[in-house]
């Protein structure tokens, strides 16, 4: 629950910088001077990268939603039995000692989704965020193909 209010608190953010910078744009692009037009365009491409990046991040946040609920019905997610900081992350040594078990899990099966997903799971809880980001996007690469198939 958290993540989700942290996400629609940075989504009001960006929001609220595309319009302060797509305002400055204007007025940039309508000083007439060749730079500042360069600078007012420039201005407008910036914020449109940043709404594809969020729309991206938005997505990827909602699918994985989907996706734990899928597996939550399925009894198919990893059981929360690793000790914890005080701070709710897992102890990464215990996070550490389950990885392997999920990594087999992958090599045994590379085209199962839940496979992916549960080993995208215990990359977050061993702290590593990029492998656990690629996982998931794995994952929910291949259960969109299971779907369409």
């Amino acid at each position: 629950m958290k993540g989700r209010a942290a996400a629609i608190v940075m989504a009001v953010l960006l929001a609220f910088y595309i319009v302060l910078v797509g305002w400055r744009a204007l007025l940039f692009i309508g000083s007439g001077e060749a730079v500042g037009i360069a600078i007012g365009i420039a201005l407008i491409v910036l914020p449109l990268i940043g709404v594809w990046a969020l729309i991206r991040e938005l997505t990827f946040g909602a699918t994985t939603e989907r996706l734990v609920k899928q597996l939550e019905a399925e009894g198919a997610l990893p059981e929360e039995e690793l000790p914890v900081r005080p701070s709710g992350r897992p102890e990464r040594e215990a996070a550490d000692a389950q990885f392997p078990m999920y990594q087999a899990e992958v090599d045994a099966d590379p085209d199962n989704w839940r496979a992916w997903f549960r080993l995208g799971l215990a990359y977050d809880a061993s702290g590593d965020r990029r492998r656990a980001r690629g996982a998931l996007r794995h994952a929910i690469a291949l259960e969109k193909t299971a779907k369409t198939a």
